[in-house]
């Protein structure tokens, strides 16, 4: 899997703003993506030091469309630990 593959979309929640505060940033990331490459692909495109991941699957959740009950596609969830002293400025304006 290529680098820029790996994170999907940044997540800007109040909890995560919360995280933030921490040094810890939460991303969307590929399904088959591994920790060592998450962390490879932030310090690559933030240019920032990584001290910790940690990935969870987030489930699906149930639909109503019409009469029907779908379920949305499970997703994948990194929270990533800075270096003191790091900071990704995308967050930072939001």
């Amino acid at each position: 899997m290529h680098l820029y593959e790996v994170l999907r979309r940044p997540l800007v929640t109040e909890k995560n703003a919360v995280l933030q505060m921490e040094g810890k940033y939460a991303f969307e990331v590929a399904g088959g993506a591994t920790k060592p490459q998450i962390k490879q692909a932030v310090e690559t495109a933030f240019k920032v030091k990584v001290t910790g991941v940690n990935v969870m699957t987030m489930p699906g959740k149930e639909r109503r469309v019409g009469r029907r009950h779908v379920r949305t596609p499970s997703w994948k969830k990194a929270i990533v630990t800075l270096g003191p002293g790091d900071r990704i400025e995308l967050f930072e304006n939001v």
